[in-house]
């Protein structure tokens, strides 16, 4: 592996304005972010050329990057309106453009010369003479395959020009199918996966069903959940920071544009901690990941863990998530405003009552609680508790604690 460098670019996922927000004020380096169309995630609400705009400038005014998804692959009947879409992008003053696709990457290269291009993932590269192609080609950037060991990507790493960045997923949910280009989908539900709308059938329940007996279904493994043939885990490096950094990774990418802003910001905090914590420790040898960062990424919700391929293949249990839906432990209940004069203000996210232990989660810091003590309306009436979403609040609190920290309680 190679000697450790600088620090990694931490890249955070923002499918509307208050993830992006919250990606910007926990400690992200750049946001990825998807328009109107030509991305590869229909569900979260995206962002019009005038809200990406706008999403910019409170970027760039923090020296953080944005970069805008263009990586589906467009039909015929899409490329009419791709120039316009990429002139778009140039004028918003994103900093690149993440591609799957030779002929919009050739298109991007017309209209917007200036305007850095990131391989997309979607490109499945695999080895260092494909990336020295699209460098070639002008690309800035590779996002490499899932499939591809630590190893690998420091051999990729030592064979490519210095100039070229290379882009890993570090954190998020993983795709059954190679590099995400699955069909299941379309062919299930007709919804294509490799345009941004998948149904999730890897995360279906399947049975077995003998030809001679139409309708008797057979769980394969039996389960009181059920069967769950394809349904990944999801990937968590947060514990192996020194040696993403040591294969030679620029960029630390987290999955989950259509996650919840809570989402964002607390996996976003965790890895920028985490970073940080690494990048400051003399004997980089040495380091251990502190344990109060490893637990918050433990703290939204989220299927069981894996490190992915990045340890080599995973042959013995394939990575399967034998189990429905998503683990869950905690809930946001509030944001805070400000704390003055021995009181803590803040807004409503989810129910919680006079009495309660909140667990305060500010950006880069260990969290620690506080308990609720004469709660107040935004009238300054006592409540026994915060029913209403968005509603203000106030309780006794004599800690000092950051506009933006978060409250949340474990369910």
């Amino acid at each position: 592996m190679n000697e450790f460098i600088n620090a990694p670019e931490l890249l955070a996922p923002a499918g509307d304005r208050e993830r992006f927000d919250k990606a910007l004020y926990f400690g992200a380096d750049a946001i990825y972010v998807g328009g109107a169309e030509f991305g590869m995630r229909t569900a979260p609400t995206n962002f019009s050329f005038e809200e990406l705009t706008d999403a910019v400038q409170a970027a760039h005014k923090k020296n953080v990057k944005v970069y805008l998804t263009c990586n589906t692959v467009p039909r015929n009947n899409e490329l009419d309106r791709l120039p316009s879409f990429i002139a778009k992008a140039r004028d918003a003053q994103v900093d690149a453009l993440i591609i799957s696709d030779l002929g919009t990457m050739r298109t991007a290269k017309k209209v917007a010369p200036d305007v850095d291009i990131h391989v997309s993932t979607q490109a499945g590269i695999t080895n260092y003479e494909t990336a020295n192609v699209f460098y070639d080609l002008g690309a800035k950037r590779i996002v490499t395959a899932r499939e591809l060991s630590l190893d690998d990507i420091a051999e990729m790493r030592a064979k490519i020009p210095m100039d070229m960045e290379i882009e890993c997923f570090v954190h998020g949910a993983m795709c059954m199918s190679f590099s995400g280009r699955c069909l299941i989908s379309n062919y299930l539900a007709g919804r294509d996966a490799n345009r941004g709308d998948c149904a999730q059938p890897c995360r279906w329940k399947y049975h077995l069903m003998e030809e001679t007996r139409p309708g008797e279904y057979f769980p394969i493994i039996e389960d009181d959940n059920g069967t769950y043939l394809m349904n990944s885990r999801d990937m968590c490096m947060i514990e192996h920071i020194p040696e993403l950094i040591s294969a030679g990774i620029s960029s630390f990418k987290i999955e989950g544009r259509a996650k919840s802003a809570y989402y964002t910001a607390v996996i976003t905090n965790a890895y920028r901690a985490a970073i940080d914590a690494f990048m400051k420790c003399e004997n980089k040898s040495d380091f251990v990941l502190p344990q109060w960062i490893s637990e918050e990424v433990r703290k939204v919700s989220y299927r069981q863990y894996c490190t992915g391929f990045y340890y080599g293949r995973p042959q013995d249990n394939a990575e399967m998530y034998y189990e429905g839906g998503y683990r869950r432990e905690w809930n946001v209940v509030a944001e805070v405003i400000k704390t003055e004069n021995g009181r803590l203000y803040g807004f409503q996210r989810n129910r919680f009552f006079d009495g309660d232990e909140l667990e305060v989660m500010q950006k880069g810091a260990e969290p620690f609680t506080v308990k609720v003590s004469d709660l107040r309306d935004s009238k300054d009436e006592p409540i026994e508790n915060a029913p209403h979403p968005m509603m203000n609040f106030s309780f006794k609190c004599d800690n000092i604690i950051s506009d933006g920290a978060i409250l949340r309680k474990k369910m």
